[in-house]
């Protein structure tokens, strides 16, 4: 079986191939160490990491960053955007099960937001 990453005798790298990390792996370690935040977050409150969980979090964070508030509706909608198919009940449903264990809140005008002591675990990261 062929591993790339093995020396072979008599044969060189492709003409081309780079050996150091590309501005793609860049990103993915950028995208971790965010998640890695959340996971962290999530944790500390007890509950398991899941994608939808990281993904929800992280669409209301970056809409705090904005200075924006998102509904059921914005969340789902941002989440489309960013080419993640998650139907709307699975959001609505994450939302509510974050609100249950008050990793997040619901306002008056029906937006969510991280709660305050949440939002202090992540600056603490």
């Amino acid at each position: 079986m062929y591993n790339s990453q093995l020396p072979t005798e008599g044969s060189q790298a492709p003409q081309g191939a780079s050996m150091g990390p590309s501005a793609s792996d860049f990103g993915q370690r950028i995208e971790r160490h965010g998640n890695e935040r959340i996971r962290l977050l999530l944790k500390s409150f007890g509950l398991r990491t899941s994608l939808i969980r990281l993904k929800v979090i992280d669409a209301l964070l970056s809409a705090a960053h904005g200075n924006r508030r998102l509904g059921v509706r914005g969340v789902h909608s941002q989440l489309l955007d960013l080419d993640i198919p998650l139907s709307f009940l699975s959001v609505r449903e994450v939302l509510k099960r974050l609100c249950a264990e008050g990793v997040i809140t619901i306002n008056a005008d029906k937006s969510y937001s991280l709660h305050p002591q949440a939002a202090a675990i992540l600056d603490n990261e």
